[in-house]
């Protein structure tokens, strides 16, 4: 698939991106290979030119053991930069590049999963992984949000990403959204009521792509609707864990055979201010959602699976991308993509933070992504 990356690439980008923005400041350092700059480059036109992203899978050199050891010299050279300077400039950038290596180990795990399940064979990532244990999901609830003028954005306190910047006023008409993620069972009674044949719930792009990749049901889904692939194999649906490796068109057009909507990002964002960021997050180690089964409140705002909202990724009022070649980062992708909130059970959970935005094309389905509902009140 176009938009994956074979681990070995993850593994070299991430030590490029502090060989690049962190140790190219310093004028002691001699890079390794100057070739693998062109290799391990994802999109920073900025610094130069960069092999082809669909034909990544393609490098069978340089070797794992190679790319290995790059990524040891390049902890060894930051570590020693750090022993020599201490400025808050450098720590920001190591900061950043921290962040971003986040960022590349849950994608690890949605195109370890992709390139599985393109096997023929299927074959497990953790065939020892936790399957799903039967429990039943709460009952769906609408909480009242709030309304009126809230603030939303990143406050200055601690790491943020320049998308979630500054911290601004917004309005909220009155709403609510549901106590927890829709589930498979939910999901699959659209399915079985003929969701992906009947053209008045889809999105005008959304029924196109619908025709034109043949979708029936969400991404890893088998034919029969009992049984999906997951990262520990072919497994039986849970109907009472939550749906995901659905596109925006998918989320969209459910929402709207429910008779409900999806949240906006400053509705999701007003609702998870203040919670504890826990739930079934990358440390839990299940790699697949699992139901809500208990709690008060909005229940799984972190962890299980990402949700879209209805909102288009696009600037804040007053954003300023990061200086010089980090500006790429975000702001250049603030064009056909929409935000997606609240993380996945792959996503490291000090990762996360009430103002995340995370974003994808709207056809997207490999990444962990499901729905909330909203109403209008």
């Amino acid at each position: 698939m176009p938009d994956a990356s074979p681990g070995k690439w993850h593994l070299a980008h991430a030590s490029w991106f502090f060989e690049q923005f962190v140790l190219g400041r310093d004028p002691r350092w001699q890079p390794h290979e100057p070739s693998w700059h062109y290799l391990f480059n994802s999109y920073y036109q900025s610094v130069g030119p960069m092999h082809s992203r669909p034909q990544r899978g393609l490098l069978s050199r340089p070797s794992l053991a190679e790319v290995r050891d790059y990524c040891r010299r390049i902890d060894d050279g930051v570590i020693e930069l750090l022993a020599r300077q201490d400025n808050p400039e450098l720590s920001a950038l190591v900061e950043l590049g921290l962040q971003h290596e986040q960022q590349h180990q849950e994608l690890l795990l949605t195109d370890i999963k992709h390139a599985f399940w393109c096997n023929p064979l299927q074959p497990a990532y953790g065939a020892s992984l936790e399957a799903s244990k039967g429990e039943r999901t709460a009952p769906l609830r609408f909480i009242e949000g709030r309304e009126g003028v809230v603030e939303i954005g990143h406050r200055g306190e601690g790491f943020a990403f320049d998308n979630e910047t500054p911290r601004h006023r917004t309005y909220l008409q009155p709403h609510a959204l549901a106590s927890r993620l829709v589930t498979n069972g939910e999901y699959l009674a659209f399915v079985r009521e003929g969701g992906y044949r009947e053209p008045g719930l889809w999105l005008s792009d959304g029924w196109a792509t619908v025709q034109r990749e043949s979708w029936q049901r969400p991404l890893y889904w088998n034919g029969d609707l009992a049984t999906e692939f997951t990262l520990g194999g072919v497994r039986e649906i849970d109907p009472h864990a939550p749906v995901c490796h659905l596109s925006y068109y998918e989320a969209e057009a459910f929402a709207r055979w429910a008779g409900a909507r999806l949240p906006t990002e400053a509705e999701w964002e007003s609702a998870a201010q203040g919670q504890l960021i826990e739930g079934n997050l990358q440390e839990q180690r299940r790699f697949q959602p699992r139901a809500a089964i208990d709690g008060e409140g909005l229940l799984q705002m972190y962890g299980d699976s990402w949700e879209w909202t209805a909102s288009p990724y696009i600037s804040y009022p007053g954003f300023r991308p990061l200086p010089g070649a980090l500006g790429e980062y975000n702001g250049k992708f603030m064009c056909g993509q929409w935000i997606l909130r609240g993380g996945s059970c792959v996503t490291p959970g000090d990762h996360l933070r009430a103002t995340y935005r995370n974003f994808f094309p709207p056809h997207a389905r490999w990444q962990f992504a499901g729905l909330r509902l909203g109403q209008d009140r």
